[in-house]
């Protein structure tokens, strides 16, 4: 598969937290730094996805925001 998006952060699920209808996906992507995704609970089913299991962070958008103190 062949996607446009360039940030793409190869990692380990740490931890699957299921809501009604939508699941919080954490993936370590190495030195301890989480990354966590929001996706629905169908998608979670879909990819087969399980705590310890590899996955991508697939990260696409126009905009960052920064912030300080």
């Amino acid at each position: 598969m062949k996607i446009s998006a360039r940030n793409i952060l190869k990692g380990k699920v740490t931890e699957i937290v299921k809501g009604a209808t939508t699941s919080h996906v954490r993936i370590d992507i190495d030195g301890g730094a989480i990354v966590t995704a929001s996706i629905t609970n169908e998608a979670v089913a879909d990819l087969l996805l399980e705590k310890g299991k590899q996955a991508y962070a697939v990260i696409k958008a126009s905009d960052v925001m920064v912030g300080i103190d």
